[in-house]
């Protein structure tokens, strides 16, 4: 019997450092995605996790006032379906791009996998961490 691997939630929010955790979970898309002839010819699945340190600031019971997981998936969204795209890791560094630029956002840890590369997998790929340089 194959387990199921999952990702499990990062101690990031940090009350003395007044640091929100914002995260989407196994968010599963389909991309063009792959060096192999195969893989440029259809999408594939790929499955997107994401957290973020993000800088917590006066909340006022107001969207635009906090750091929108929707508008991050929906950069997601946009990113995977741009076009081909040949390494997992350039699609991790183009999302973690996009969430640091919103000056709140600290730190983003990216996780890109391929669900369908290997039969005895669940998948491959990779995971980064990036720190926004302006802060």
């Amino acid at each position: 019997m194959t387990k199921k691997a999952t990702v499990h939630p990062l101690r990031i929010a940090d009350a003395r450092q007044f640091i929100r955790h914002v995260f989407v979970r196994d968010l599963v898309l389909d991309g063009r995605i792959g060096v192999h002839r195969h893989e440029q010819d259809r999408p594939q699945r790929v499955r997107i996790n994401l957290d973020l340190a993000v800088a917590e600031g006066d909340l006022h019971d107001d969207l635009a006032h906090v750091v929108c997981y929707e508008q991050i998936v929906e950069g997601v969204r946009a990113i995977v379906g741009a076009g081909h795209i040949n390494l997992v890791e350039t699609l991790a560094e183009r999302i973690a791009a996009m969430c640091l630029e919103d000056d709140r956002v600290r730190t983003v840890r990216v996780r890109v996998e391929k669900l369908d590369i290997l039969a005895d997998a669940t998948s491959v790929g990779v995971e980064i961490e990036r720190e926004n340089a302006r802060k």
